[in-house]
């Protein structure tokens, strides 16, 4: 048995796999599709840090489609461990937005005000 006290690197993947709820799932290419929304999204936080440019919408439908396929709690553990510490606040911004997380959570994290009100006029 595979202890999830401490997520690593060496069994993240076995987190996710076992978090995994994907009636329509047919075979592993659609796992590792579902995964690839982790890289997409460190992307999307990337490009906001070097252009200010922010898919707000499309952040938020991979966290969705994350939170459909893992679970809200899963998806939000799997969430921080991949993207990096640097995008953290953007990501709580998001997950508080969409209700995932409370604000009160991770508190030394703060929320980032001007994305949050961006988000409020969607």
């Amino acid at each position: 048995m595979v202890d999830f006290s401490k997520l690593t690197p060496d069994n993240i993947n076995m987190f996710a796999m076992k978090h995994y709820d994907n009636p329509s799932c047919v075979d592993e290419k659609e796992f590792l599709d579902d995964m690839k929304r982790f890289k997409y999204l460190k992307r999307l936080f990337r490009k906001y840090d070097t252009s200010k440019e922010l898919k707000m919408r499309l952040i938020i439908n991979h966290i969705v489609i994350l939170a459909n396929v893992f679970g809200v709690d899963a998806a939000t553990t799997l969430l921080f461990f991949k993207i990096e510490k640097n995008h953290w606040p953007l990501l709580k911004t998001f997950l508080v937005f969409l209700q995932y997380m409370p604000e009160n959570d991770l508190i030394d994290v703060p929320i980032t005000h001007e994305v949050m009100g961006k988000l409020g006029q969607i």
